[in-house]
């Protein structure tokens, strides 16, 4: 519990800003996060409200850790949806389509961590720093990677999360803040790996899943430079360089779901930045994110987020 009050105590003292991105979104409605070769590390910290918190699904190659510190939160990744307490802390599948869900009340000051897995191994690094990053590789279960605030591992991770905030947010004041940083980063990291222990894999298999998700990575590139365009399931893998059997269960593994499922997320999360964003028709959306039938364009609308386009656009407006 001390940990936890330290921690509280820590961000109590930090500027939390409204997550309201929707400026700093590039023309595929992506979030371009520049972080620094020499210091790939970024941490924000954002406050999450239901008038106040930019929405569509995203994707990106930086790993990410994100802990609400007030009160609940939904996180979706892929096909699942997480429940989040505060003190809870979620390990992101970064390359599933992922995003935060609205619910009414929502309102939860959140910490989140991104770093390149080359901050921590890469070529030339000691064989066993790749367990550092087990539990961003090593979902054999299938299930989100999250540490609750009551599990044993929680008071640890507490502990060094509030080490990290203080001394990455001294900048420049606090001597080899950056060295401190990542010093504390490894000792979150280390002790997720030792919480979810029961997922290890051996080097071979996380050396596989990393070299999985690279191979992809033309591919998800392509999608999101392209959203409307149609992709066929040959085209996909003929772009990768795999077979079409070999692309769907890769694909599968690494999205967490299937290029069909993973289309329609990105033309969705599309659809909606439009729709907040322009004053452009529905018809027109519909089309231009590779809907040509409006009727089943308001069907998937609605069963992604809740409302139909008009409705969506008319609770953005008010």
């Amino acid at each position: 519990m001390k940990a936890w009050q330290t921690l509280c105590s820590t961000a109590s003292r930090l500027r939390f800003e409204p997550h309201d991105i929707a400026s700093q979104l590039d023309g595929r409605g992506q979030y371009a996060v520049e972080l620094d070769e020499e210091f790939p590390l970024l941490i924000k910290l954002f406050r999450y409200t239901s008038k106040r918190h930019t929405r569509g699904a995203t994707w990106h190659d930086r790993l990410e850790l994100f802990m609400p510190l007030d009160g609940p939160a939904r996180f979706r990744m892929g096909e699942q949806e997480v429940e989040l307490r505060r003190g809870d802390l979620l390990v992101v599948d970064n390359l599933k389509l992922h995003h935060v869900v609205d619910f009414p009340g929502f309102d939860t000051r959140v910490v989140v961590i991104s770093f390149l897995p080359e901050f921590v191994y890469s070529l030339g690094s000691p064989s066993h720093d790749y367990a550092f990053l087990l539990p961003f590789y090593s979902k054999v279960e299938r299930r989100p990677h999250v540490l609750r605030g009551g599990d044993g591992a929680a008071k640890a991770v507490h502990g060094a999360l509030a080490q990290l905030l203080e001394c990455y947010f001294a900048g420049a004041a606090q001597p080899f803040h950056q060295a401190g940083s990542k010093a504390f980063l490894l000792q979150v990291l280390y002790h997720l790996a030792g919480h979810f222990r029961a997922s290890e894999m051996l080097k071979w298999e996380f050396m596989r899943q990393q070299e999985r998700s690279l191979r992809l990575k033309k591919l998800f590139d392509h999608i999101n430079a392209r959203p409307a365009e149609k992709l066929p399931v040959n085209t996909a893998a003929r772009l990768v360089g795999m077979s079409a059997p070999q692309f769907m269960k890769n694909f599968k593994q690494v999205a967490g779901m299937t290029l069909v499922a993973y289309l329609n997320h990105v033309r969705l999360a599309n659809a909606a930045r439009l729709l907040r964003e322009t004053d452009r028709s529905i018809a027109d959306i519909a089309d231009a994110t590779g809907f040509s039938d409006q009727s089943y364009f308001d069907k998937r609308f609605k069963r992604g987020f809740g409302r139909t386009p008009k409705e969506f656009r008319a609770d953005v407006l008010r």
